[in-house]
């Protein structure tokens, strides 16, 4: 058994809200910046339903003047097992 790593899904979406809010940003002012047709991709980021993929996290973060790392929550504590 091993314990890794893995991304909070919920609360990175909490967190980029937050982080959205506080740098005075609006959905649509990030769906201007991404070229998205519409704002979908933008809320499942904020529910946790889905994670901005590695590119849009970089410019993500330049965005919210913040560091990849203070976008994701990671919870440290899943545990799974690996069979050989």
């Amino acid at each position: 058994m091993f314990t890794i790593p893995a991304i909070d899904m919920a609360k990175t979406g909490q967190n980029i809200v937050i982080l959205r809010k506080k740098a005075g940003l609006s959905v649509k002012d990030l769906q201007d910046v991404f070229g998205f047709g519409t704002p979908q991709a933008i809320y499942k980021w904020q529910k946790g339903i889905a994670l901005p993929t590695i590119d849009n996290l970089v410019v993500l973060a330049a965005l919210l003047g913040v560091k990849i790392d203070d976008i994701l929550v990671v919870d440290d504590q899943i545990q799974v097992q690996i069979s050989a």
